[in-house]
């Protein structure tokens, strides 16, 4: 199966306004993930202690269980967008051991080598959505494919025919602004599940119909 999975924002944004080396996410944007920053399978998977074992830590672990590989844009990799020579981040946000744990797919114009580290291997493909998801299917062992994100990889997915089930966590937050997680796509869809939690986010599950 393929999944996505990302939190947005009450008007559908996965990303505030103006990303930036200092804010990757856009202003506002870290509010989105406040619910899954403080859940134990959270923290456990980015090496970190303690946190709170409630329904949202239950749900994150659900979806690191699942997940053999992962697929996201060059975007949510490093916030770049051109050749890699110039890019700020070419090792990626999230230092030598990423939390990924699996291997991950980044779509992405410029071709480099695989970038091997602790847990997490990268892989850059230049084919588009279809190249990366076959690779990210072969690699995950019978297990799911993951579209981390953002929205952009996830509206080429539903573009393409391929996404499956679309997890959603909405947190009680108004940006105003930012970059949205469905713009432009069109289809059905069915709900599957709806976990309301004590931290104020809803998690909600849909099927895409074909």
């Amino acid at each position: 199966m393929i999944f996505a999975d990302l939190s947005i924002s009450l008007e559908g944004f996965v990303a505030g306004p103006d990303p930036s080396n200092e804010h990757p996410l856009g202003i506002g944007g870290m509010q989105l993930h406040e619910w899954a920053l403080a859940a134990h399978a959270w923290r456990a998977a980015h090496g970190r202690e303690g946190g709170e074992k409630t329904v949202d830590s239950d749900v994150i672990g659900e979806t690191i269980a699942r997940t053999g590989a992962g697929v996201m844009g060059r975007k949510m990799y490093s916030g770049g967008s051109g050749d890699w020579a110039s890019d700020p981040n070419p090792r990626g946000w999230w230092g030598d051991e990423p939390p990924f744990h699996h291997p991950v797919f980044v779509l992405t114009h410029h071709a480099r080598e695989p970038l091997e580290l602790t847990g997490t291997t990268f892989h850059f493909v230049t084919g588009g959505i279809d190249e990366a998801l076959d690779r990210a299917t072969e690699a995950a062992g019978g297990k799911d494919v993951q579209i981390h994100g953002g929205g952009e990889a996830v509206q080429q997915a539903i573009a393409a025919g391929r996404l499956d089930e679309l997890n959603t966590h909405v947190a009680p937050v108004l940006l105003g602004r930012g970059f949205p997680l469905l713009g432009g796509s069109t289809g059905r869809l069915e709900r599957t599940r709806v976990i309301e939690s004590p931290s104020g986010v809803t998690h909600l599950r849909y099927r895409v119909l074909r």
